[in-house]
């Protein structure tokens, strides 16, 4: 199968804020859909995250969008809408420490994180596939099917507006 990878536009959020789960509107969805449709096989279904972000491209690339909350980004809980700045501190350090496990007050850890985005990989089939998402569950998918090591996968960068294609 092969996989289109697009993370969603630039979120219209002051820069420094912790944003996972908050639901904000993208940056010009319809001049990034125009730039990626060309690079999308006709008739490609498209899948998105709820989080509108990803769903205003998603829906500019094909108004029969297919969205799956198993899509959305982590739950950063607490730390959602608040300043990285604010956060505490050694909070921060044990994520770093543990990036893989550690949950932040009412939110979700990156484990939890991967193991949506690997029952979601699970449900895919055909030919072509377009999924439209947030940098950590693209990091979490490209890890799970190019069998990555967590230190590797979670460290990959996606640009705003992005496509990667892989052959799964």
């Amino acid at each position: 199968m092969q996989v289109f990878l697009i993370r969603h536009p630039r979120p219209l959020i002051e820069p420094g804020i912790c944003y996972g789960r908050c639901d904000v509107d993208a940056e010009l969805p319809g001049v990034a859909a125009a730039r990626i449709r060309p690079h999308l096989p006709a008739g490609v279904p498209v899948f998105s995250s709820p989080l509108r972000r990803a769903r205003q491209l998603a829906e500019a690339l094909d108004p029969a969008v297919r969205v799956d909350g198993r899509l959305s980004e982590i739950d950063f809980g607490e730390w959602e809408g608040r300043p990285w700045s604010r956060i505490d501190r050694q909070a921060l350090d044990a994520w770093a420490a543990d990036v893989l496990n550690f949950v932040p007050p009412g939110g979700e850890s990156v484990a939890q994180l991967r193991d949506r985005a690997v029952s979601f990989a699970a449900s895919l089939s055909g030919e072509h596939v377009a999924i439209v998402a947030h940098a950590g569950i693209l990091r979490a998918l490209v890890g799970h099917w190019l069998h990555l090591p967590v230190a590797e996968w979670t460290q990959m960068k996606f640009d705003f507006g992005s496509i990667t294609t892989l052959r799964v």
